[in-house]
């Protein structure tokens, strides 16, 4: 893999685990919102932690777009699974959340799956590539 393809993969794992961490404090803040007031909900989208943490998961989102047209999902997934950790990690940290034990051993398993995940192949090689693959079946 090249260096950009791993900066891409950081971006996801940074934009995933920061963007729900945002979500999180600024939903703190806000109080409890509920389905049946929509006011309350446009509201709450608006708040400034809030605002910054859709516009951290929209960068998400381009960038797992990005890795899942280079790399298999069953590479892109578990590797940008280590969010999960960094997520852990600012909940703890920055949100000053209790972190059960359980759940430290939890992160700690996903630390050992994603280093196991990027031991692997990214791509899968099945030779002609799918869009060619897919004009081949409708000419035929």
């Amino acid at each position: 893999m090249t260096f950009r393809r791993y900066l891409v993969l950081v971006a996801v794992t940074l934009t995933s685990s920061c963007g729900d961490t945002f979500l999180a404090r600024g939903m703190k803040s806000m109080g409890p919102v509920s389905l049946a007031h929509p006011s309350e909900l446009i509201h709450a989208v608006f708040a400034p932690w809030v605002a910054a943490g859709i516009v951290l998961l929209i960068g998400f989102f381009a960038s797992y777009l990005t890795a899942l047209s280079w790399a298999d999902l069953t590479y892109v997934l578990p590797a940008s699974s280590l969010g999960y950790v960094i997520m852990t990690l600012l909940a703890r940290f920055w949100l000053h959340e209790h972190v059960h034990p359980l759940r430290w051993l939890g992160v700690l398993f996903i630390t050992a799956g994603v280093g196991f995940v990027t031991r692997g192949p990214s791509f899968t090689d099945h030779g002609t590539p799918l869009k060619e693959r897919e004009l081949e079946e409708v000419l035929q």
